[in-house]
């Protein structure tokens, strides 16, 4: 008598799942806003309204050094592969 051993299955697959296109997505426009926002100069380019003292064009260019940071800290994370070495 022979027995027969059952087909073997395959290994399961052990890949990070990919990054969907609307993560994507949404990471390129966090990624574009600051640059728009800095190429629209006549927009920011003016003396008032002050806050604190400060014309509103350097105040509004330290905002936008800190709204960068968090836009390009957030399409990381949103483009970052889970389970990746940390």
């Amino acid at each position: 008598m022979s027995e027969t051993s059952p087909a073997p299955t395959p290994p399961p697959r052990t890949s990070a799942p990919r990054t969907s296109m609307a993560r994507k997505a949404v990471a390129g426009v966090l990624l574009v806003v600051p640059f728009t926002v800095y190429l629209a100069v006549p927009t920011y380019a003016k003396d008032g309204p002050h806050l604190t003292g400060f014309p509103f064009f350097y105040w509004w260019q330290l905002l936008w050094v800190v709204l960068t940071a968090v836009c390009i800290g957030s399409a990381h994370l949103l483009t970052r592969k889970r389970g990746a070495a940390k």
